[in-house]
């Protein structure tokens, strides 16, 4: 299933826990913090070359790839197109304790970079949506110290926002309500999302957010956990 073309495979990153730095990379940390009322899915993370945006292009159509994991939550369509990208260097996705990261929670995560490859995009969905995700495109490793980031929601344009249990994964929805892909009167690019409206299941007052739904911190390689990798 995660087979990719000869060429594509051979300079894409394996996707394990490890992660293991070939010379003239190095290995920094990323910790995103669940700053809505959302639970939100695995967090897709992909250190990247500066200027370039892998995972979306505001106002232009999401990939499929991005359609996936913004309206089921799945990362690994998407971690493995962009495991295939040039411009990537190396892509994973984080996850909380019990798999998604609820409000207020904290996950982190390795990521390997090299002089050429100094930003990190992420996208992880808004569970209690259609295909809402919270994403942030081209945050810089810093040589020393930390950067720190505010991430928006975004739609992905790809599903209408009926906001009814039909057609969305998460609470206050049952596992088992269907997740139905509606596409008629989807907008089509990817904007900042409106939020949630009441006009299905979703509570506005419960699910509903105003701003910046997570904080991004990233730190390069002296991030303070010496002997990381022995082995």
């Amino acid at each position: 299933m995660l087979a990719t073309a000869g060429h594509a495979a051979a300079q894409a990153t394996p996707s394990h826990e490890g992660t293991h730095p070939t010379a003239g990379q190095a290995v920094g940390r990323i910790s995103i913090t669940n700053l809505s009322n959302q639970t939100l899915a695995p967090i897709v993370v992909a250190t990247h070359r500066t200027g370039v945006t892998p995972i979306f292009v505001p106002g232009e159509a999401a990939s499929s790839e991005l359609a996936t994991l913004a309206e089921t939550g799945s990362p690994q369509a998407l971690q493995v197109m962009l495991n295939t990208d040039s411009s990537v260097l190396f892509a994973t996705h984080l996850a909380g304790m019990s798999t998604v990261i609820p409000p207020g929670e904290t996950v982190s995560g390795d990521i390997v970079f090299d002089y050429g490859h100094r930003a990190v995009s992420v996208a992880g969905m808004l569970v209690s949506t259609n295909d809402a995700f919270v994403a942030y495109n081209g945050a810089e490793i810093p040589t020393v110290g930390t950067n720190t980031y505010l991430a928006h929601a975004w739609d992905a344009g790809s599903e209408a926002n009926t906001e009814a249990c039909t057609d969305l994964p998460g609470p206050p929805c049952a596992e088992d309500s269907g997740n139905a892909r509606v596409t008629e009167d989807a907008e089509g690019i990817v904007l900042i999302h409106r939020g949630i409206h009441g006009t299905g299941d979703v509570t506005p007052s419960r699910y509903d957010w105003r701003g910046p739904v997570a904080k991004i911190t990233v730190s390069g390689i002296d991030h303070g956990v010496p002997n990381h990798h022995h082995h």
